[in-house]
C-alpha cells in the first residue's frame, strides 16, 4: 500500500484511508449442461405429459444481479412427440399412443438460454436420447391359420406364432384345445416355438391323418391392454403319417406255453405267429435265437412257427426253458423282431420215491420186542397235482423187524423179537419199499443197514465193532501149530540173509574181463555229470576210419597236473588180433546188449585210434608212482575213475 511521507522526517503526512469498489457482473458466460449426450427411456404407449428426465443447466454468471443467471429451456428437436418445461428442464411425452413397434429410439435436442431467453442471450445445447420400453401391447397372432405336418415314426413338428413384443412380453404358451389323446405340444423357451410330439405310437395301417387345434397366448398379461384386445390366436394342425417298412409283429407278447416232460423227440409243443404290419404283409420267417437254446432242445418251423422238441424233456433237470423266436422279413432281413417263449415242462410221475437221507440205524442187544429204532421218511423229486403220498412196507416174514407206516410220508422201524447179539449177526440189512400215490404208480427198494451194538442201561450205544471169537471156538491144534511153523521159517530166512551180507566182501569193480558194463564216458568234457554226457555211437568206437569228415571234432583239454607222455603202441600180434575180433563179433551179435553204449575189455585194442589217446592220465613213470587223489576233485562224471585208479594204488600199497 502507497502512503505520503515527509521527506525529511518520513512521518506519514495523512492517515489510511479505506475504499470499498463494487464491481457489476455483465453476461460473458453460456449456460452449461453436464453431459454432451443424456440417455432417458419411457414407456410406450405412454399418456400425454408422462414425465421422461429433468434434466438442468448450470450458469457462471451472477445470479442476483439482473437476468443474466437466469436459463429458460425450450426444445429445438423432438417434436411433436415431446415438450420440455421452461423452467425446471423437465421432458415430458407430447403425443399420445407411440408404438414401440413403429418406432423405438427418439434423439430430443434441449437449449437452456440466459437472460431469461430475451435477445442477446447467452445459450448451451444437449442431446437427450430417448428409447420407448415394451408394454404387452400386441398379441402374438400365428403368420398361418393351417400347418401341414409330415411325421415319419417318432419325428416332431413346429409351429410359431408371431408377437413384435421383446422380452417377457413376447413369451407365449402353446395348447391343444380340447387336448389330444395322440399327440401333445409344448413351448420352446429359446425359440419361443411349439413343439409337437407324439404320446403314442403312430400306425399308418391302421390311421394316416390327424387334425387338431392349437391355441397360443401370452404367459404375461398386462390389464391396461386387455381390454379390447384378444390376446389369443388359433391355428389348425394337419398331421400325415407316412409310412415306413416296419418289422413284424407277434400276437402275444410274451408266449407261455406247457409241455408234459414225458414228451418224446420231435412232438408239438405250441406255435407262434408274427405278421408284417405294413400294407403290403410281406411273408416273414421264424428261428430259434441258439444262445437261448444252447443245449438244441427245441426247433421251429421257419414258415408255420410250430415249436417241435429236438429231445426228450426231463423236468427234474429243468422245469423251465426260456428261449427266444426271432421273425425275420424275407423281402428285408433287416427287419426282425424277437419274442420271449417261456415253456413250462409239466410234471410226469416217472420217479419212485427214495429215502430222504442216509440213516445210521443201530439196535441193541438187549432190546425187546416192539421197540422203536428208526423213524424214516421219503422225497420223491416229482410233483403230484395232489401232493405226496408214500406207502413204506417190508416182508411180512421178515423175523427181526416189522414197519409201522404213520400215513404222514414217515414210518417208524420196531424190533419183532428181543435178543440180538454180535456174535451170532454184527449187521442186518432190512430191504423196505416205498411207493408213491400217483399215475403210474413208482416204487422202490431201498436198504436199511441195522447194526447190532452193545448198549447201556439207558439204551445208549456204546460198542457197535464185532466181538472178537476165542481160538479154541474156530482153530485147531494143527492150525496153530503151522502158523508157529511158517513163523519160524522167516525167522531163520531173515537171519541167513543178514549173516550173507555181512561176510560178503567188497566186490572189485572189474570182476573179469568179459563182464564190463560201465558207461564210456567222454573225458574230455567237463559237463554236468554222468546223466548228462553223449554216448558215443559204437559204430564209430568199432571203426574211427569212417568217422564223418565234415564232422567237427571239439577237444578240450583237462587241465594237466604231470606232463604227458604218448606210450608206445603195442607190437602187432595175430592171435591176439583174432582173439579180440572173435570177441567181438560175439558182442555185436549178442541180442541181451543192454540198449547203451558200453565198454568191453579185449585186452588187445588194435592199431590205436585216429584220436589217439582218450585220457591225458597217462605217463611213462609205473603205476605204483603215481598218485591219483586229485581225480576226485574232478567231479561226479569221473567218480567211477578215481575208484578205480585209488583203490588200486591202495592194494598195491599193501
Amino acid at each position: 500500500m502507497d502512503k505520503v511521507l515527509d521527506r525529511t522526517t518520513l512521518a506519514e503526512l495523512e492517515p489510511d484511508t479505506e475504499f470499498n469498489i463494487k464491481i457489476h457482473d455483465i453476461n460473458d458466460n453460456e449456460p452449461r449442461f453436464a453431459k454432451d449426450v443424456f440417455f432417458a427411456s419411457v414407456p410406450e404407449m405412454s399418456e400425454v405429459g408422462t414425465s421422461v428426465v429433468t434434466i438442468t443447466a448450470t450458469d457462471a454468471d451472477d445470479q442476483t444481479y439482473g437476468n443474466s443467471a437466469k436459463l429458460v429451456y425450450s426444445i429445438l428437436q423432438g417434436q411433436p412427440y415431446f415438450s420440455v418445461d421452461s423452467e425446471n428442464g423437465t421432458i415430458k411425452t407430447a403425443l399420445p399412443g407411440m408404438d414401440r413397434e413403429v418406432k423405438e429410439q427418439y434423439q430430443v435436442v434441449i437449449q437452456a438460454k440466459d437472460m431469461a431467453g430475451q435477445m442477446g442471450g447467452l445459450s448451451g445445447t444437449t442431446t437427450v436420447s430417448i428409447t420407448l420400453t415394451d408394454v404387452n401391447d400386441s398379441p402374438p397372432r400365428f403368420a398361418n391359420r393351417k400347418y401341414q405336418l409330415g411325421l415319419v415314426g417318432g419325428a416332431i413338428g413346429r409351429i410359431k406364432a408371431d408377437d413384435p413384443d421383446i422380452g417377457r412380453n413376447a413369451e407365449m404358451e402353446y395348447t391343444i384345445v380340447g387336448g389330444h389323446d395322440t399327440f401333445n405340444i409344448i413351448t420352446d423357451q429359446t425359440t419361443q416355438e411349439g413343439v409337437v410330439i407324439i404320446k403314442k405310437r403312430l400306425d399308418y395301417e391302421t390311421k394316416r391323418d390327424y387334425e387338431f387345434r392349437v391355441e397360443v397366448q401370452n404367459t404375461y398379461l398386462d390389464a391396461r391392454f386387455i381390454h379390447g384386445l384378444q390376446f389369443k390366436d388359433y391355428a389348425t394342425v394337419k398331421v400325415t403319417v407316412e409310412d415306413v417298412d416296419e418289422p413284424p409283429v407277434f400276437g402275444r407278447n410274451p408266449y407261455i406255453i406247457e409241455v408234459h416232460e414225458d414228451t418224446a423227440a420231435g412232438s408239438f409243443v405250441g406255435v407262434v405267429s408274427a405278421r408284417d404290419p405294413d400294407a403290403g404283409n410281406k411273408p416273414v420267417k421264424y428261428s430259434i435265437d441258439r444262445h437261448t437254446d444252447l443245449e438244441r432242445l427245441f426247433n421251429v418251423d421257419s414258415v408255420n412257427g410250430t415249436i417241435t422238441t429236438l429231445k426228450a424233456l426231463d423236468r427234474e433237470m429243468s422245469k423251465w426253458h426260456n428261449i427266444s423266436v426271432v421273425a425275420t422279413e424275407i423281402n428285408n432281413p433287416r427287419q426282425t423282431t424277437r419274442v420271449p417263449v417261456f415253456i413250462k415242462v409239466l410234471d410226469v410221475n416217472d420217479n419212485a420215491p427214495e429215502f430222504a437221507m442216509s440213516y445210521d440205524t443201530f439196535v441193541c442187544e438187549r432190546v425187546k420186542a416192539g421197540q422203536l429204532i428208526q423213524t424214516i421218511s421219503a422225497v420223491d423229486t416229482d410233483e403230484p397235482l395232489v401232493g405226496h403220498k408214500f406207502v413204506f412196507s417190508i416182508s411180512s416174514t421178515n423175523p427181526n423187524f416189522t414197519i409201522d407206516d404213520k400215513e404222514d410220508n414217515t414210518a417208524n422201524i420196531l424190533t419183532r423179537r428181543g435178543g440180538f447179539s454180535r456174535r451170532e449177526m454184527s449187521v442186518y440189512f432190512l430191504p423196505i419199499v416205498i411207493s408213491d400215490n400217483d399215475y403210474p404208480i413208482q416204487s422202490s427198494t431201498s436198504t436199511l443197514v441195522i447194526r447190532v451194538c452193545a448198549c447201556d442201561s439207558r439204551g445208549n450205544m456204546q460198542s457197535c465193532s464185532p466181538e472178537v471169537l476165542p481160538f479154541s471156538d474156530g482153530l485147531t491144534t494143527g492150525a496153530l501149530v503151522a502158523i508157529l511153523l511158517c513163523v519160524c521159517i522167516l525167522l531163520m530166512i531173515v537171519v541167513l540173509f543178514a549173516a550173507l551180507r555181512r561176510q560178503r566182501k567188497k566186490e572189485p569193480l572189474i570182476i573179469s574181463k568179459e563182464d564190463v558194463r560201465d558207461n564210456v564216458v567222454s573225458y574230455n568234457d567237463e559237463g554236468g555229470g554222468e546223466e548228462d554226457t553223449q554216448a558215443f555211437d559204437i559204430g564209430t568206437l568199432r571203426n574211427p576210419e569212417v568217422m564223418d569228415a565234415n564232422k567237427l571234432r571239439r577237444d578240450i583239454i583237462p587241465e594237466m597236473l604231470f606232463p604227458f607222455r604218448r606210450t608206445s603202441p603195442i607190437k602187432d600180434n595175430t592171435d591176439v588180433r583174432d582173439f579180440i575180433n572173435g570177441r567181438l563179433h560175439e558182442n555185436d551179435s549178442d541180442p541181451t546188449a543192454p540198449p547203451y553204449d558200453s565198454l568191453a575189455t579185449y585186452a588187445y585194442e588194435g592199431s590205436g585210434s585216429l584220436a589217439e589217446s582218450l585220457s591225458s592220465l597217462e605217463s611213462a613213470a609205473t603205476e605204483g608212482d603215481q598218485d591219483y587223489d586229485y581225480l576226485s576233485n574232478w567231479g561226479p562224471q569221473f567218480k567211477k575213475l578215481a575208484e578205480m585208479y585209488i583203490g588200486k594204488t591202495q592194494e598195491l600199497d599193501t
